[in-house]
């Protein structure tokens, strides 16, 4: 199911505002791709743009490519919709919908897409997702319960159950440990690691530390100075970005010089 993803000199705009610019990547199937660096910087709009979520945007609009195994998302014969169905996301803030049950949750983006399946299918797409989420145990009694009466780390991952119900086959997350406690945190980022077996998983952190635990490779952005638009600086295996990076500007950044 993963897929590779690569960008070529991607560039993206607000209006007449060049936001990020000349980003070249190359993100492998089935592994963690961590983006870290100062706010401002692109981070969370170079993930936004993997799966076209910025068109929801007035004014964005992306030049350069983002190809999945080859096809490239920005094509003019290419469905935004699938595309996001092909690229699943979590976001910062855990996002169940209030009014809906756990169950609803998980099943709302097959619902979505008037998918037509029995009653023993949906059963069976809700009991996988919610353990591959690492949360069936917790909440297989109560599934009619609403998904807002759940701890915080376990919204967070009733959301990436929801996201991988529809079975994408890469997952993006926008600091989605950032509103949880050290112990969520752990859980979240051992999810990560399980899931890196089925998906590509793209994270974006402020949390160095995480960054180094879950991924095996990193990108650095930073930004030299307001107005600017934010760039990659470095992009490596997450071991040589913290303990021998290439250049000046990430070494600073991950030594606490600077950001």
């Amino acid at each position: 199911m993963a897929k590779r993803i690569e960008l070529k000199k991607l560039n993206i705009h607000y209006g007449d505002f060049l936001a990020v610019k000349d980003v070249d990547m190359m993100i492998e199937p089935r592994s963690v791709t961590a983006f870290i660096g100062p706010s401002g910087c692109g981070k969370s709009t170079v993930l936004r743009s993997l799966n076209r979520m910025l068109e929801v945007t007035p004014g964005a609009r992306v030049d350069g490519e983002v190809l999945l195994d080859n096809v490239n998302l920005y094509d003019k014969a290419v469905d935004p919709v699938r595309v996001r169905r092909q690229v699943g996301m979590v976001f910062q803030q855990p996002n169940p919908f209030p009014t809906m049950s756990i169950r609803e949750n998980v099943l709302a983006g097959i619902q979505l897409n008037n998918k037509r399946m029995a009653h023993s299918e949906k059963e069976e797409v809700l009991e996988r997702s919610l353990r591959s989420a690492n949360l069936w145990n917790e909440v297989k009694d109560r599934l009619d319960r609403p998904g807002s009466s759940l701890s915080g780390g376990q919204q967070q991952r009733l959301c990436i159950a929801r996201a991988t119900a529809v079975q994408p086959e890469v997952l993006l997350m926008d600091e989605p440990c950032s509103a949880l406690d050290p112990i969520s945190t752990l859980a979240i980022e051992d999810l990560i690691q399980e899931l890196k077996e089925d998906y590509t998983v793209v994270i974006v952190t402020h949390n160095m530390q995480q960054a180094a635990r879950v991924s095996e490779k990193t990108g650095f952005f930073t930004i030299n100075g307001t107005g600017m638009p934010g760039h990659l600086v470095e992009f490596d295996n997450t071991e040589t970005i913290f303990s021998n990076p290439k250049e000046k500007q990430t070494e600073d950044y991950i030594t606490g010089r600077f950001g």
